[in-house]
């Protein structure tokens, strides 16, 4: 079976192409993306290219193809700094992809990594009938791909799932142009003794998850049977837990990190994003398939810790 996992050189691309090479079932695992990877996976087939070239996608998946990891994107704030980009990487790549995987002979299993920014108009607290109304240029392209996932996977074409994340914490390495990269930052470097800044105030809460966990519910995801997705529902909102920065804070202290090493430098249009993204969901129909959710920011940190930093 081969899987092919765009911006497979990242981060989460990384920790999903080692757990899915120690699984079962995969007979060769293609990783696409614009740059190399820092720490290369063995095993792992890597394709360094533009999926929003001609052609890159022809090559990439051919009739083999049985499954489609579609994390690669234009980070939120960047997507909202440059309109284009974002556009062109978070949705014409999208609707690319999919065109390619219609021309199989055999529908491929299509995941497509979304985000709680899909949300922006909505209460704190969401749960599974909450309506997406986005407030900014990312949002408003991962709905649009996850509504052509869904029309795709209706006419056959896939077999389409579409997982909102959490906001994912502890990031190794260094910060992106995500809006909500501090909040890995505000943990990992005073955790490695470095100091960093904090752009939103401490009672702002964030719906969060481990890189541990986020890997383990996409493969979950991956894996259910096609009858779980009832109705037509090919989107989930998948479980997590809230956390405000004062007690991600406390938690950094408690793992032995100084939170002195951090400063408060407010910016606004950084507070405006996140602030306006979900604080927290009840998240029924995927607590009900299996997925699961983190303890406690403790345990998030304890998972940086132990994968990361070897402690």
């Amino acid at each position: 079976m081969k899987t092919v996992i765009t911006g497979g050189a990242g981060f989460l691309g990384c920790k999903l192409s080692e757990a899915l090479l120690a699984q079962d079932g995969t007979s060769e695992l293609v990783c696409v993306d614009q740059s190399k990877p820092a720490m290369p996976v063995t095993g792992v087939n890597y394709v360094q290219g533009d999926i929003c070239e001609p052609g890159v996608l022809d090559t990439l998946i051919g009739e083999d193809t049985a499954s489609l990891y579609h994390l690669a994107a234009v980070v939120s704030a960047q997507a909202e700094d440059d309109f284009d980009l974002g556009m062109r990487v978070n949705l014409d790549a999208t609707h690319a992809l999919l065109e390619r995987c219609r021309s199989l002979p055999e529908p491929p299993r299509f995941i497509f990594a979304s985000s709680v920014a899909a949300f922006g108009v909505a209460p704190p607290i969401v749960d599974d009938d909450t309506p997406a109304r986005p407030l900014n240029s990312y949002g408003v392209e991962k709905v649009i791909g996850e509504y052509l996932v869904g029309e795709y996977a209706r006419r056959g074409f896939v077999d389409g799932r579409c997982f909102r994340l959490p906001t994912i914490i502890i990031r190794p390495g260094v910060p992106n142009k995500a809006a909500s990269s501090f909040a890995s930052s505000i943990l990992r470097e005073p955790l490695l003794g470095q100091p960093t800044a904090c752009p939103v105030a401490e009672d702002l809460a964030i719906w969060v998850q481990s890189p541990r966990k986020v890997i383990a519910n996409l493969i979950h995801g991956h894996d259910l049977p096609a009858d779980a997705w009832q109705d037509g529902l090919r989107v989930l909102n998948l479980p997590g837990i809230t956390v405000t920065v004062g007690e991600m804070m406390a938690g950094l202290e408690k793992a032995g990190g100084d939170k002195g090493l951090v400063s408060w430098q407010h910016d606004a249009a950084i507070e405006a994003i996140v602030g306006s993204w979900p604080k927290g969901m009840i998240t029924t129909r995927s607590t009900q398939l299996g997925f699961e959710a983190d303890e406690n920011i403790d345990a998030i940190i304890g998972v940086f810790l132990e994968d990361e930093l070897g402690n």
